[in-house]
């Protein structure tokens, strides 16, 4: 079996912003998670599971770091909505 490659990871410019200016060990956190939601695009709940249509718009949590990401199966690409760090 080929292991499929991983989804392509491409922040808002809201995204940007906010994982500039988190600590170091949050950011890599944020990475790590972003590499984890890359790989397995589903393996994180549904933002707002109440919405049919939003499926494809995922919340991974770690701690007090929050990814909100949306799915881009066609294209293989995660755009990243929003990093948000209660620290």
């Amino acid at each position: 079996m080929t292991a499929r490659q991983p989804y392509a990871v491409r922040l808002s410019p809201a995204a940007a912003k906010a994982l500039a200016t988190l600590p170091e060990h949050a950011e890599q956190t944020a990475w790590d998670v972003l590499d984890a939601a890359a790989g397995n695009p589903s393996g994180f709940p549904q933002w707002d599971p109440s919405d049919p249509e939003g499926e494809d718009v995922r919340i991974a949590s770690v701690g007090q770091l929050s990814v909100v990401y949306f799915t881009n199966h066609a294209l293989r690409h995660l755009s990243v909505l929003d990093v948000v760090w209660l620290g």
